[in-house]
C-alpha cells in the first residue's frame, strides 16, 4: 500500500511540474468561413488550418496561432476550382501571363491542358518548360491525339498501318508515362477528323492501362456530317470498348437545326451509365463557342466553296452571329461581325468569309447554343465545369469572355439569377467531381491531409465582368486565392508567389 501511494505522489508531482501545453501553430489559418467542403453538402461554419502545402485541420479552432491569419468575414470557403478543358497551357509561360491572374481572380487553381487533340507530343519537354517559367495555379496535362497522329501520318487522310498505330500507341504510352491525366481528340478538326473511331478505341485502351481519361471535342457538335447524337455516341463507344472514362468535352448542341436536342444526348449517356460505361461531360456557361473560321465554315479539310460556306454559314444561325475574335491580317476587325465587316466592304457575308479565309483564317466567337439546352446540360450530375479559355495577353485580339469569367458566370448566372442549379451542385462540379474523374489525388475537397487549394468568394458578389464586348475583364467577388498552401491573392489583391505545380498522374 506504501508503495501504491508512493507511485501516485510521484505521478501527481510530476503532472503538476509538466509544461504548459503548446497552442497549435499553423503556417495559414482562415477563420469565420462558411467551409463548403466540394462534396456536394451544405456549407458549416468551421476554420482551416494550413501547413506547408496541405490542410492539417477543419473545425472550429480556439488555441491555434499562425503565421498568417485570413480572415473569411462568413464568406464561404471552398477547394480551389479545376478547369478540366482549358487552352492555357501556352499563354502560362509567358512572363507577363504565369500567375494566371484571369484565372485566379475566378478562383481557379488548377487546369487541364492540350485539349481537343491538340498540344505538343513531348510532354516531358512541355512539362520542364512550364516548370521553368513557374506558375501561379496547378497546371495538368493531357497527350493530345491530333497531335500524336500528325507525328505518325502527317496531314494525310487515311487509316494507320499496323505499324503506323503501334508507333502511335507508344508516344501515348510514353505521353501517359510523361504525367498525362489522358488522351484528348478533337475529331471535328484536322487531322483528328480522318480517324476512324477503330483508331481512337486503341490508343484510348494505352491511356485506360496508365488510368487515364479519354476527352473528345466530339467529331460533330451539330448537324455538319455525323451529327451530335452520332458523335456523342462514339465518345460512348470508344469509353465502353476501352474501357476507360469518357467525356463529351464542352457539350453543346450548336446551331438552331440541333436545338433541343441536349435531353436525348443526355438520356444516351444516362443508360450508357446505367449499363456500366463510365462517360462524363464538362461545359463552359455561354451561348457562344469560339473556334477558328475556317472550322466552322469549311470543317474536316473540305474545300472552301461559297456553297459550302453559306451553308455552315446557316447553320452557325448566320453572319449576325459570327464575331471575329482576332485576324493576323487584319487587327482591326477583331470585335466586328462578319454582317459588318461584309458591309463595310461592299460585299456578301459569304465572299468576305471566304476572303478573310483566303488571308490567313481567323478566330471567331459564335452565338450558337440555346439556354435551355445549356440548362439541361448543366443540371446532369455527370457535368463538370470547364472554361474552354486560354491565356492571351491583353489587347491582343477580342477574345471569348469565358477566358476571364467562365467560373464566375456559372455561379452568378446560373446559380444566384437563374437557379439552375443550387450552389453545393456549381461547387461540386467545379471542385471534386473534375478531381473524382480526372484522378487528381487530394484535391477538390476540404478536408485534413488535401492539398491547401482553398478559394474565398462573396456568393452574393461573385460575377464575370467579362463581357462579349469587354471580355479581357477580370471577374469579381473572389477575395482570397491559396494554392499549395500558399496565398496567390488576398482581399482582392494578387501576390507575387508563383506556388503552381505541373501535376502527374
Amino acid at each position: 500500500m506504501h508503495r501504491i501511494l508512493a507511485s501516485l505522489l510521484v505521478v501527481c508531482c510530476a503532472g503538476g511540474m509538466a509544461e504548459p501545453v503548446q497552442p497549435v501553430r499553423f503556417d495559414v489559418l482562415i477563420r469565420n468561413g462558411r467551409v463548403m467542403d466540394g462534396s456536394g453538402n451544405p456549407w458549416l461554419r468551421a476554420d482551416i488550418g494550413i501547413t506547408g502545402d496541405r490542410i492539417r485541420s477543419v473545425g472550429r479552432v480556439t488555441d491555434a496561432t499562425a503565421v498568417q491569419i485570413l480572415d473569411a468575414r462568413d464568406r464561404l470557403v471552398t477547394p480551389g476550382f479545376i478547369d478540366v478543358h482549358s487552352h492555357a497551357a501556352e499563354g502560362i509561360r509567358d512572363p507577363a501571363l504565369h500567375q494566371g491572374q484571369p484565372l485566379l481572380a475566378q478562383g481557379i487553381t488548377t487546369f487541364i491542358g492540350n485539349p481537343d487533340g491538340g498540344g505538343p507530343v513531348d510532354l516531358a519537354a512541355q512539362r520542364a518548360a512550364i516548370e521553368a517559367a513557374r506558375t501561379g495555379p496547378n497546371v495538368g496535362l493531357l497527350i493530345g491525339h491530333g497531335s500524336v497522329r500528325s507525328a505518325v501520318l502527317g496531314s494525310q487522310n487515311r487509316a494507320p498501318s499496323v505499324v503506323e498505330l503501334q508507333r502511335m500507341r507508344e508516344l501515348v504510352r510514353r505521353g501517359m508515362a510523361d504525367g498525362a491525366f489522358g488522351l484528348s481528340s478533337g475529331l471535328f478538326y484536322v487531322p483528328g477528323s480522318f480517324a476512324g473511331t477503330e483508331e481512337v478505341v486503341e490508343l484510348a485502351k494505352v491511356a485506360a492501362q496508365a488510368g487515364g481519361v479519354y476527352a473528345s471535342h466530339v467529331r460533330d457538335e451539330g448537324n455538319y456530317a455525323a451529327g451530335v447524337r452520332a458523335s456523342v455516341r462514339e465518345v460512348i463507344r470508344i469509353a465502353e470498348e476501352a474501357r476507360i472514362v469518357g467525356i463529351v468535352t464542352h457539350m453543346k448542341a450548336l446551331g438552331r437545326d440541333s436545338w433541343g436536342l441536349a435531353p436525348a444526348l443526355l438520356t444516351d449517356m444516362e443508360e450508357a451509365r446505367a449499363r456500366g460505361v463510365q462517360v462524363f461531360a464538362d461545359q463552359y456557361p455561354y451561348e457562344a463557342s469560339s473556334t477558328s473560321l475556317r472550322a466552322a465554315l469549311a470543317p474536316g479539310g473540305v474545300e472552301p466553296t461559297a456553297a459550302v460556306v453559306a451553308e455552315n454559314l446557316r447553320r452557325r444561325n448566320g453572319p449576325d452571329a459570327v464575331l471575329i475574335a482576332s485576324y493576323r491580317a487584319d487587327p482591326a476587325l477583331a470585335g466586328k461581325t462578319l454582317t459588318e465587316i461584309a458591309k463595310a466592304r461592299g460585299v456578301d457575308p459569304v465572299t468576305a468569309a471566304l476572303a478573310l479565309m483566303d488571308g490567313g483564317n481567323a478566330s471567331i466567337v459564335s452565338f450558337n447554343m440555346s439556354e435551355d439546352d445549356i440548362g439541361a446540360i448543366m443540371r446532369a450530375p455527370f457535368t463538370m465545369a470547364s472554361s474552354d479559355g486560354g491565356l492571351v495577353a491583353l489587347g491582343a485580339g477580342h477574345p471569348h469572355p469565358r477566358d476571364y469569367g467562365a467560373f464566375a458566370r456559372r455561379l452568378a448566372v446560373y446559380v444566384r439569377e437563374r437557379k439552375t442549379v443550387s450552389l453545393e451542385f456549381a461547387i461540386r462540379s467545379m471542385t471534386s467531381l473534375p478531381a473524382a474523374v480526372f484522378g487528381i489525388a487530394d484535391r477538390g475537397v476540404i478536408r485534413p491531409g488535401a492539398f491547401a487549394d482553398v478559394v474565398i468568394l462573396d456568393p452574393l458578389r461573385v460575377r464575370d465582368a467579362a463581357t462579349y464586348a469587354r471580355p479581357q475583364t477580370l471577374a469579381e467577388g473572389v477575395s482570397d486565392v491559396l494554392v499549395n498552401g500558399v496565398p496567390v491573392r488576398i482581399d482582392g489583391r494578387f501576390t507575387e508567389a508563383l506556388p503552381g505545380r505541373v501535376l502527374r498522374k
